[in-house]
């Protein structure tokens, strides 16, 4: 029986193509054994408001030299500063209220102590909203072998793999050798070609956070992405 894996770092509440790529596969593995990298997609997205699009991040100190899963929180102050941001952002959308159900208690009943919990409890919050139902596991749930394809590809074989499938950014340093010399099928995922959806707040954007999707759409957002009405 064949078995598609993808492997990926963590992202803070990520896009729709981020979640597209989560529902094309049986499994997918949150890589966060890798080197966390500041200025990047871990701990901050982007929103839709009323003056333009705008980051919220989530304070996680100076250190540089940390894997994400070290990546520890210092406090909670974030958390009400970002529900107060998408709060008065998207309260005028069509499905604030049935989003903001299952979404305000993440921000505002949890008491985080890393940054990893964080991006797994919100990724598996909104699968769940969407209807994805692939197996969400961890880097560390396996053993991890030296080189960067070569851990990639003995990941899939120790998930049971037969194909792994990747962004398209990492055709720039991913050796295909690696995986075919254990039998697995590499694939690269695509994420041009999205339609428009209704978006509050000006000209539209793709990139922001999949929450504007789902506070514009609700249950319709499957709509407009590429892979969640197949599985």
């Amino acid at each position: 029986m064949s078995k598609k894996v993808a492997i990926l770092q963590s992202n803070y509440i990520p896009w729709k193509g981020y979640f597209d790529l989560i529902s094309a596969v049986d499994e997918f593995i949150l890589y966060d054994d890798m080197q966390y990298t500041k200025n990047d997609w871990r701990n901050r997205n982007q929103v839709k408001t009323p003056n333009g699009v705008e980051w919220i991040s989530i304070p996680v100190g100076k250190a540089i030299s940390r894997r994400i899963r070290d990546v520890e929180l210092s406090n909670s102050v974030w958390q009400k500063k970002h529900w107060r941001t998408l709060e008065m952002s998207y309260r005028r959308s069509p499905y604030f209220n049935d989003v903001a159900e299952w979404l305000s208690p993440l921000y505002l009943s949890i008491a985080y102590t890393s940054l990893s919990q964080v991006n797994r409890l919100f990724l598996e919050a909104i699968c769940s909203y969407l209807g994805i139902n692939t197996v969400i596991s961890n880097s560390w749930d396996y053993q991890l072998i030296e080189g960067k394809s070569e851990r990639l590809a003995d990941l899939c074989l120790q998930a049971g793999a037969s194909e792994y499938i990747s962004g398209p950014a990492a055709r720039a340093y991913l050796d295909k050798q690696a995986f075919e010399a254990v039998g697995i099928e590499l694939s690269w995922f695509e994420y041009s070609d999205y339609p428009e959806y209704p978006q509050l707040w000006g000209e539209f954007s793709h990139g922001v956070t999949i929450l504007d999707l789902l506070f514009n759409c609700g249950k319709d957002a499957n709509q407009y992405m590429k892979y969640t009405t197949n599985k």
